[in-house]
C-alpha cells in the first residue's frame, strides 16, 4: 500500500495531468456508482450510461480543467501565506465555482444527448448546487491550501468529490426525471382535454 502511494505521488509530481485526470475519472464514475447502489438503490437497474458519462466527464473535462487551474493558483505569488490561502480560497469557490457548477450540469444534459435541456437543468438546480457547494469546499479549500503541498491539493479536492460527486449525479439524474416527467403531464392535459371535447 505504501508503495502504491509512493508511486501515485511520483506520478502526480512527474504527469499531473495524466494523474489528475485518471483521478478525476475514477472518482466521478465511484460517486455514480455509490449514487445509484446507496442512495437510488438501483440494484440491478444500474444505468452503466450514466456511469460511463460521469466517468467521460471527470476524466476528459474536469480533471484537465481542474489541473490547469490548480497550476494557476499554485503559480499567483502572494505578500503572504495568510494572503495566500485567503486570495486562492475567493478565487477557487467566487470565480470558479459558479462557472464550473453551470458547466457541469450543461455538459450532462449535452452528454445525454439533451442540449435544449441544459439552460432549464442549470436554473432549476444552480442554486440550491451552489450553496451546498459552499458547505463543503470552503473549509476543505482553506485546510488544503492552508496545509497540503501544491502537487496534492487536487487529490485532497478528489477525495471530498468522491461525496460530493455521488450527490451531483443524484441531483443530475433527479433532474433529468423531472424533465422526463413534465412532457407525459403535459400529454395527459392534452389528452384528457381531447376526450373532454369528444364528449362535447
Amino acid at each position: 500500500m505504501a508503495s502504491l502511494l509512493r508511486a501515485y505521488n511520483l506520478a502526480l509530481i512527474r504527469r499531473p495531468l495524466l494523474a489528475s485526470c485518471g483521478t478525476a475519472a475514477f472518482l466521478f464514475g465511484s460517486g455514480d456508482i455509490i449514487a445509484q447502489q446507496a442512495v437510488e438503490k438501483r440494484g440491478n437497474k444500474h444505468d452503466f450510461m450514466r456511469t460511463a458519462r460521469l466517468t467521460f466527464y471527470g476524466g476528459a473535462l474536469f480533471g484537465p480543467a481542474m489541473t490547469k487551474w490548480y497550476a494557476f493558483l499554485n503559480g499567483i505569488k502572494f505578500a503572504s501565506p495568510m494572503r495566500a490561502v485567503i486570495y486562492r480560497v475567493w478565487l477557487d469557490q467566487a470565480v470558479l465555482t459558479p462557472v464550473a457548477v453551470a458547466f457541469f450540469f450543461g455538459s450532462m444534459s449535452t452528454l445525454e444527448g439533451k442540449p435544449e435541456e441544459a439552460i432549464g437543468r442549470i436554473q432549476a438546480a444552480y442554486v440550491p448546487t451552489i450553496i451546498r457547494n459552499w458547505g463543503v469546499f470552503l473549509p476543505t479549500q482553506i485546510i488544503n491550501f492552508a496545509l497540503v503541498p501544491h502537487h496534492l491539493r487536487f487529490v485532497v479536492v478528489s477525495v471530498v468529490s468522491l461525496f460530493w460527486n455521488t450527490y451531483l449525479s443524484a441531483v443530475n439524474a433527479r433532474q433529468q426525471a423531472l424533465e422526463a416527467a413534465i412532457p407525459l403531464e403535459i400529454s395527459a392535459e392534452l389528452g384528457d382535454t381531447d376526450k373532454g371535447s369528444e364528449k362535447k
